[in-house]
């Protein structure tokens, strides 16, 4: 039986792994969007780290994992802003106008992972690449269902749900390229005008949004 004082220390344990990992997978980030892939090692990852290839080696198999880990985390930020919002409580045009500004400050939140899953994604396992394509075909399928909820409602007018979402998908997705942390608009603001954006594409009714 596992005591109070062993599941603290476990706790703690666990949360040490997860910023040990943190730190890993910000060095690869860096390196990877600086020089790409095929052009960065693990030790350069360990010696932009400060430590020793054997530490990296202890949280990830290989730099193949690693870059599994990168690419998935943009597309799986965007999927629990969509997660997010499916079980609320309000009108299809509420719900599109918050997941609009939660997706986009996800994909700006994750701008350089973004950038190193469009450039590498040949570079990833067959089962790393079906995986991460699942999770995008999982966010589209809600984005979907929740421009038809909309339809149904009479909210939204659109000729065809697919294209328009597969179309607000792209838009957003795209930010990440144009994007610059130093430039002229915030997060907020660039969230705040694309979700203004996307309910006038899907010819939003539902004013009290």
């Amino acid at each position: 039986m596992t005591s109070k004082s062993d599941s603290q220390r476990m706790g703690i344990r666990d949360e040490i792994a997860a910023l040990k990992r943190a730190r890993i997978i910000a060095a690869a980030v860096e390196l990877f969007y600086e020089h790409g892939y095929e052009n960065t090692t693990l030790e350069a990852v360990a010696e932009r780290l400060g430590v020793t290839k054997p530490f990296i080696y202890t949280h990830f198999s290989s730099k193949s994992e690693l870059l599994a880990e990168i690419c998935s985390r943009g597309i799986g930020s965007s999927l629990e802003a969509m997660n997010s919002v499916i079980p609320m409580k309000a009108s299809p045009t509420q719900k599109l106008k918050v997941l609009a500004q939660r997706f986009v400050t996800a994909v700006l939140d994750s701008q350089m992972h973004i950038a190193i899953f469009s450039r590498e994604e040949k570079n990833l396992a067959p089962n790393d690449f079906e995986r991460i394509n699942n999770m995008r075909r999982d966010f589209d399928k809600k984005l979907t269902g929740l421009l038809r909820e909309g339809m149904e409602a009479g909210e939204f007018s659109l000729k065809d749900v697919h294209v328009a979402a597969l179309s607000i998908g792209g838009m957003v997705s795209w930010a990440y390229v144009w994007f610059r942390p130093t430039g002229r608009l915030s997060v907020q603001r660039i969230a705040d005008e694309m979700s203004q954006l996307i309910l006038q594409l899907v010819d939003a009714r539902d004013r009290a949004a």
